[in-house]
């Protein structure tokens, strides 16, 4: 069973009197995390106690008192890790995580999945302040990617063609086959592992039902076929601002409506929105974000597009999402930002050390499509940025397929 980066992360604090939640979208790994750290914790001789709260017996006894919970669990000199899956089902999983933790925390440490932050956002009355530590887990990065094809021996080479522009990587053909899958599929476990591209597909399209009929569902949404055109929508503006008055009249809904759905999918780990830089945070904050989604195959499975790369008319948008999402894994969302002005002059990608320094990127498909005269404006307002392009192919022709 492979193992995922942030089971390493989580490992690191299960000395922490904090609880620990495990959130994401459906279908990322959760309840296999639990069951590693199931397998760790038993392994160095921990006491370890493993519950879903799919079970009606179990959640029904939580939700009428958290110290329910020992007529399941025993307790002693040695404190117990108590593991629980799908924690969003009680009726108040702040209050028992609080209660635990105020009463029992040198005796229980918990560790607890949920499905989505959106659950947990709007079921989780008390903040937890200082009593909970959440790790959040998307699909697989292209590094665990690799992994999970069984080509971790590929690890070193790709790093090393990220890192240097000039790189003759020896291995080059098949990463950047493996890249271009990776780009098309994208990182959900269960696509993954399966070799044939036909029954990825038929994955993705299950991955995406299950989304529609839970997620949406129990997220109260009321028009699910306006909130699946939005869906298709967002896709096809991937990389571009967005703009919710449009999408109100497109879709002929409320923008308080338009806002609420964006705001489901963020909290379901589907979808990011992209703020502007600039150095006045006041005009920051008022400006239209740009979308991407957190994982290209979900995106591609909603417009039904899996064609070569190289031959897609979105091959640039594509990369850029990809782009995207590995700034946002080395970054965190909330560093990532893009540049633009009325005029059209723009950056695709800001990463600000304050407002003077830092990194801009530009993402090219084609290397040779760039040209530094297209960002005077840009390099001259922030002469402390280091402006770099980011392409699938490179000028020379070498190891390179992108830079990050």
């Amino acid at each position: 069973m492979f193992e995922r980066k942030i089971l390493g992360e989580i490992k690191n604090h299960l000395g922490d009197d904090q609880a620990i939640i495990l959130t994401g979208a459906r279908q990322t790994g959760k309840t296999t995390i639990l069951e590693q750290l199931n397998n760790y914790l038993t392994g160095i001789s921990e006491i370890v106690y493993f519950f879903t709260l799919e079970d009606p017996a179990i959640l029904h006894a939580l939700n009428e008192h958290p110290e329910k919970i020992f007529q399941f669990v025993r307790t002693g000199n040695k404190r117990i890790f108590l593991l629980l899956d799908e924690i969003q089902y009680l009726n108040n999983p702040s209050n028992f995580l609080k209660f635990m933790y105020d009463k029992y925390r040198e005796k229980i440490k918990i560790i607890a999945t949920g499905s989505s932050a959106f659950y947990i956002d709007r079921k989780f009355s008390d903040s937890l302040a200082g009593r909970k530590r959440i790790f959040e887990l998307y699909p697989l990065d292209f590094e665990e990617f690799l992994i999970f094809r069984k080509r971790d021996n590929l690890i070193p080479e790709w790093n090393e063609i990220r890192g240097r522009a000039d790189y003759l990587s020896p291995d080059r053909i098949i990463i950047k086959s493996l890249f271009d899958e990776y780009l098309t599929f994208g990182g959900y476990p269960a696509v993954v592992i399966e070799d044939d591209h036909e029954r990825k597909k038929s994955i993705l399209k299950e991955l995406f039902s299950s989304y529609m009929r839970r997620d949406v569902v129990e997220s109260g949404i009321q028009n699910q076929d306006k909130f699946f055109k939005l869906m298709i929508l967002l896709a096809h503006q991937c990389g571009s601002l967005l703009n919710t008055n449009e999408l109100s009249g497109t879709l002929k809904l409320s923008v308080t409506a338009v806002e609420n759905y964006l705001y489901i999918l963020r909290k379901c780990f589907h979808i990011d929105l992209v703020r502007p830089f600039y150095s006045n945070i006041r005009k920051e904050l008022i400006k239209m974000p740009k979308v991407y989604f957190n994982d290209t195959g979900f995106r591609n499975i909603i417009i039904n597009q899996f064609i070569q790369v190289s031959q897609r008319t979105d091959k640039g948008i594509l990369l850029e999402n990809y782009v995207y999402i590995r700034l946002r894994q080395l970054f965190g969302s909330d560093k990532v930002k893009f540049w633009r002005t009325a005029d059209g002059d723009e950056v695709d990608f800001i990463i600000p050390e304050g407002n003077e320094r830092g990194s801009a990127i530009e993402v090219k498909f084609d290397e040779s499509e760039f040209r530094y005269s297209k960002y005077k404006k840009f390099i001259g307002l922030y002469p402390g940025f280091r402006l770099k392009c980011r392409a699938y192919i490179s000028n020379n022709n070498s190891g390179n397929i992108i830079g990050l």
